[in-house]
């Protein structure tokens, strides 16, 4: 079985994130970049599914942009992926490009399953995995926080506004993670050594035959101030006064 499970190189959260006095990006001057943490997600359970499957199965790691991702590559290979491509695309990217990227990839490689993250944190579009399964042609499962293998297919539990709900699909299909899906592994030092010695597969776009068109265009960033204050208060009345006096406010 082939898992291929897309990851993007995005910045650190728990860094103060600055926006350019121009607006026209982030300040990335000595600010750490990481897997997304919904695409680390989506690596723990593709390796959770390889250590339980009793067949052969493959876990390749694929990232879609500059040099600059190899790092979260590595860091795929040092957490147990079996192999790891990096698209090579210096263009801007948007999740449309990304899937069309992603589906040639796909074609060449023929995965039984992608699964990846539900979203980016960096810009939180939570389209591609949808628009990779459409392009396709097959079944999606979102957002999932539990998935099972069943009769040659998957059972999938997903986290919805409404509550739970479970979906089954046939493979190949495409499973978007979900936060509650499982916590995964740190890479170990060892590990981190060894993955540095791996060969890392580099493909340009052009090789796949897809040519970039942005259907998106970034006009400008503003960073929102908080409106987030605290307030000591002397008893359990005053607290109830002040909170109803300040939903009155909103």
């Amino acid at each position: 079985m082939k898992i291929l499970v897309p990851i993007k190189r995005v910045p650190d959260t728990d860094q103060k994130i600055q926006v350019k006095p121009d607006g026209s990006g982030i300040v990335t001057d000595g600010l750490p970049f990481v897997i997304n943490p919904f695409d680390a997600i989506a690596v723990e359970e593709a390796l959770r599914i390889r250590e339980k499957s009793t067949d052969v199965a493959e876990v390749l790691a694929v990232s879609v942009g500059t040099e600059a991702c190899e790092p979260q590559l590595r860091t795929a290979l040092a957490m147990g992926a079996d192999n790891a491509t990096l698209i090579h695309c210096d263009a801007p990217l948007d999740p449309w490009n990304v899937a069309c990227v992603l589906r040639a990839y796909a074609g060449r490689y023929q995965p039984e399953l992608i699964l990846m993250g539900k979203q980016g944190v960096d810009d939180d579009f939570s389209q591609t995995g949808q628009m990779l399964a459409a392009l396709l042609d097959w079944p999606q499962a979102t957002f999932a926080s539990k998935i099972e293998f069943l009769g040659g297919g998957l059972r999938v539990t997903r986290e919805t506004d409404a509550g739970l709900e479970i979906v089954r699909v046939s493979l190949p299909a495409v499973v978007t993670a979900d936060l509650r899906l499982n916590e995964p592994r740190y890479a170990s030092l060892t590990s981190m050594m060894k993955a540095r010695k791996k060969t890392i597969e580099r493909i340009p776009t052009a090789q796949l035959g897809v040519v970039i068109e942005p259907r998106l265009q970034l006009l400008g960033l503003e960073a929102v101030p908080s409106r987030r204050k605290s307030v000591r208060v002397g008893s359990l009345d005053e607290l109830l006064v002040k909170l109803r006096d300040e939903e009155k406010v909103l």
